[in-house]
């Protein structure tokens, strides 16, 4: 599969994406996790495409600025023309656009989506539940894991999207 990428330049996520529209609207967060023990904190870092309800991107690592430039520059370009939902943390700021960028506090409703995503996830994935016996002990096989959940949930976003549009 790596070397399919490769040699189309298509990365695995991008070819779950239903096409972008003009000004598509994006929600960032992050959400943290634990690799090995909870001291060793690992933030999963994903921007959410409100219209799909699909991941459009994600990063694993530090709650830094390195971090959040990582996930916007994993980003489609087709995707990063519009709105961007964030929370009110300093990273945001410093690498989404200020056009683009609109901080929302939890109460306006604006990241709504992308919450209720992080406890899809966290239902979903055993080792992101945060009293659980299943976790990673190394980093791999943590990313292995958000890697296929992520894959499958587009999947199954794109037909349900395809769904409710065939019927309009």
């Amino acid at each position: 599969m790596i070397q399919e990428q490769r040699e189309s330049g298509v990365a695995y996520l991008q070819r779950t994406l239903v096409p972008a529209h003009e000004g598509e609207v994006l929600e960032l967060d992050e959400m943290w996790s634990f690799v090995g023990n909870k001291k060793n904190r690992v933030w999963v870092w994903i921007a959410l495409c409100r219209r799909t309800r699909q991941v459009v991107s994600w990063h694993c690592g530090p709650r830094d600025t390195l971090s959040c430039q990582s996930l916007w520059d994993k980003i489609p370009d087709d995707y990063k023309g519009g709105l961007c939902y964030t929370d009110f943390y300093a990273s945001y700021k410093s690498v989404v656009p200020p056009e683009q960028h609109q901080p929302d506090k939890k109460k306006e409703g604006q990241t709504n989506h992308i919450e209720r995503f992080n406890l899809t996830v966290r239902q979903s994935v055993a080792r992101l539940v945060r009293k659980t016996l299943s976790f990673s002990k190394r980093m791999l096989p943590h990313i292995q894991a958000l890697r296929l959940f992520f894959v499958a949930y587009n999947c199954r976003a794109a037909n349900i999207y395809q769904r409710h549009i065939s019927s309009l």
